[in-house]
This record gives C-alpha cells, sequence and structure tokens, in this order.
C-alpha cells in the first residue's frame, strides 16, 4: 500500500518557515525543476511499507544528470498503531553511491530516527530499500516500482484547501452557522481553551492534527455558532494570538432546501425573533406532515433550530402506534452584515415509530434505510409550503440565483 502526500500549496510555502531553527532539515523549494548547470529537482512521493502503509512520504532529490547530489526524507506517520496523532520527521540525507543514510530526530516526540536505504534505477522506475528506525521500532522497506515527479508535477498536485471564507458575498456557498479558524500549531492549545464555557459547538475532527498541517505549522479548528453572533465571534478571532485566517466554511445547510425571505416582520429591534418564526414554520409543518407540533428548541451554542411532531402512525392503525417526527432548522441572515432578508433552512423528516399506547407494549425495531436511489424521506411540499407563508423565494440551483 502506497503512502500518498495531499498537502496544500500552503503546505509547500511554509516548509522553510514552519522550524527555523531547523533550516538543515528544511526542504528548499524552487520555483522551477531545473537550474542552471543542469541541476534537477525530483520528487517521490509514496514508499511501500512504512508504519503499514499509513506514513505519509516525500522524498526530495537534488541531480545533476543521473546522479543524485542531494537529498531529503520528509516523513509524517502515526506515533502509535491505529492513532490519529501525528509525528514527523525531516533528515538530510548523505548520499554515497546508490545508498542514502542519514539521523535525526522526530519533531513532536523527540524520537531518535535513523535512515539507511539503498536505491536502484530501472529504466523509469525506482526501487527503495533498507531500514527506518524511530526509537525503538526498526520499518524495513522493500518498495519497488517507484515513480518519480518533476518540481512543476509536484507543485500541481498540491490540492487540499481548508475552505475558510472570511468575507463571503452571502449565504450560498457557505453556510450561516459553521465557522473556522486557522492558527498556528504553538497557539492552537491556548486558543481552544479559550473557547472553554463559550457558546460554541467544536467539530471533534478538526482536533486532529494531520500531515499538512504539521508540514504547514497550522492547524484550521472548525466550530457551529448562532448565526447571529458569527460575526462579532470571527473579529474576535482574528485578534487572538497565532490566528492566521478566520471565516466561514461549509455547513448544514443545502441551498434546494433553503428559503430567502423579507426580514422586517421577523425582527424586534436588531434581533430577529426566533420564537415566533419557528411558532410560524411549526405551524405550517403541522399541515405538511399531517402531525401535531410537540416541541420547538434552538440551540444556544449553533443556532440550531428543532422541531418535534407527532401523529398516529398509518401503518397498522389497530395497533395504535406513533410516528415522532424530527426536523432540524436554522434561521439566519442571507449574508453577513447588514441585510433585510433572512434564510430559513429545513432539514428533512426523520420519523421514528414506536408503541405509545396504554398497557403492554409492542418492542418495535426499524431497520429500513434509504432505497438504492438515495430517496430522502417525503416531506409533503412542506419547503414550498413555507416559501408561501414567507412570502419567500426559492434557490435555482442551474442559475445560482434565487427566484
Amino acid at each position: 500500500m502506497r503512502a500518498l502526500l495531499v498537502c496544500s500549496t500552503a503546505v509547500v510555502a511554509a516548509l522553510l518557515a514552519v522550524w527555523p531553527d531547523r533550516a538543515p532539515a528544511q526542504m528548499k523549494l524552487s520555483p522551477k525543476a531545473t537550474a542552471p548547470g543542469g541541476t534537477e529537482t525530483r520528487y517521490f512521493t509514496s514508499i511501500d511499507g512504512l508504519m503499514d502503509g499509513n506514513a505519509d512520504v516525500i522524498l526530495k532529490e537534488t541531480r545533476q544528470g543521473k546522479n543524485v547530489t542531494a537529498a531529503v526524507l520528509d516523513v509524517c506517520y502515526p506515533i502509535a498503531r491505529n492513532s490519529d496523532r501525528k509525528d514527523r520527521f525531516v533528515v538530510n540525507l548523505q548520499v554515497a553511491g546508490q545508498t542514502l543514510t542519514g539521523t535525526t530526530q522526530s519533531l513532536g516526540e523527540k524520537s531518535p530516527v535513523s535512515v539507511k536505504l539503498t536505491r536502484k534505477q530501472s529504466g523509469d522506475t525506482f526501487e527503495f530499500r533498507g531500514q527506518i528506525s524511530i526509537g525503538q521500532a526498526v520499518t524495513e522497506v522493500t518498495s519497488p516500482d517507484n515513480s518519480d515527479l518533476s518540481e512543476r508535477e509536484f507543485l500541481d498536485n498540491q490540492t487540499s484547501d481548508d475552505g475558510i471564507t472570511s468575507q463571503p458575498k452571502d449565504f450560498t456557498d457557505v453556510s450561516p452557522e459553521a465557522i473556522a479558524v486557522r492558527v498556528k500549531l504553538d497557539a492552537a492549545t491556548d486558543f481552544l481553551k479559550s473557547l472553554k464555557g463559550q457558546e460554541v459547538e467544536v467539530t471533534l475532527a478538526s482536533l486532529s492534527v494531520g500531515c499538512d498541517a504539521l508540514r504547514a505549522g497550522e492547524q484550521t479548528i472548525n466550530m457551529s455558532v448562532d448565526p447571529e453572533r458569527a460575526g462579532a465571534l470571527l473579529a474576535k478571532f482574528k485578534a487572538m494570538p497565532g490566528v492566521t485566517a478566520a471565516g466561514w466554511t461549509a455547513g448544514m445547510t443545502e441551498m434546494d432546501r433553503t428559503i430567502r425571505f423579507p426580514a422586517a416582520d421577523w425582527r424586534e429591534g436588531d434581533k430577529i425573533n426566533k420564537a415566533r418564526l419557528a411558532t410560524a414554520v411549526a405551524n405550517v409543518l403541522s399541515r405538511t406532515l399531517a402531525a401535531k407540533p410537540v416541541s420547538q428548541d434552538f440551540d444556544p451554542a449553533t443556532g440550531k433550530l428543532k422541531l418535534v411532531f407527532k401523529r398516529p402512525n398509518q401503518d397498522f392503525p389497530a395497533l395504535e402506534l406513533t410516528d415522532t417526527i424530527e426536523v432540524a432548522g436554522l434561521v439566519s441572515p442571507d449574508k453577513p452584515g447588514s441585510t433585510d432578508k433572512l434564510m430559513l433552512w429545513i432539514g428533512s423528516p426523520a420519523t421514528t415509530t414506536a408503541d405509545e399506547s396504554g398497557g403492554a407494549k409492542l418492542n418495535l425495531s426499524d431497520d429500513a434505510s434509504l432505497d438504492e436511489e438515495g430517496d430522502l424521506p417525503e416531506d409533503n411540499g412542506s419547503i414550498e409550503a413555507l416559501a408561501r407563508e414567507l412570502k419567500g423565494q426559492h434557490w435555482d440551483a442551474d442559475k445560482s440565483v434565487w427566484k
């Protein structure tokens, strides 16, 4: 199994700045693959077998003709089997004919690292054999049939994007509750601790520091927050130590289930009257879903609306079973800053069935799933009915405009 590199151009540009006190171990990239005098830079982005195939590898070679004159090995890997935590080492390799050797220590755990590889070229492919030791663990390397890349090809393959938009024109490409902050690794802990006790929901997966983050020296933290507080929070975050970017990103909203409508009837001062709007939405959905409203609650951290309805189940009326329907929603301004329009996103209904009759209960299990075509649960025209009630507009995906 090959360990493939996926990193952003920002990662490549940051390689010179991540560990300034380790300049000899940096991979210095030049904008051209071939320099005067016939010197050429080539890259390998996989070496089989390292850390059970989970290592992310870059081997950079400087060549004079077919002869390797210098090499740098950059390996990012899990600190333990099945661990999401990563460590990394960058080692300058001494070149002696076909042998590449070098020692260093890992940048995170400070584990001693020793590398001894033999490199053989056969036509357009290369074979690497040898050993890489990290601490007490020794990995045997047997990696045939490797192809190299020019520096231009290497740079062209950089595709990652953290999706942060600092000043979106509206919330059609990013979600109003979803924000993200890019922060330097040495400031990430203090930044995250500052969020304790705040009404902010941090995405757990963004706490994992991956190989892109280790190479760039920056980590992207994703969060959900009440859209009415998002702008003020982002302004605060941008001023915090170590923060290099902050803005909105992708989140829960889907434009085909979103309505834009005039804000005037639903504001009290500069605030949205969420309770009154939620009641109006619940009344419409009560009709389209043929169900009785039970509750409506807004999450104080994310602003997410949860509506609950109940209705008699019609599959076997004599059993007196009850359907409980949950519908998620989100209300927000239609763009950052001042606006006279609001947006309402309504998720697909989620239905569960239980025996809520008196006396002994019938135990039920529900292993039904969406059919092969991926049809969503029927909402009986709820989006259209809400648009009529709120005098709102739908999103035209073909023309990318409100209609």
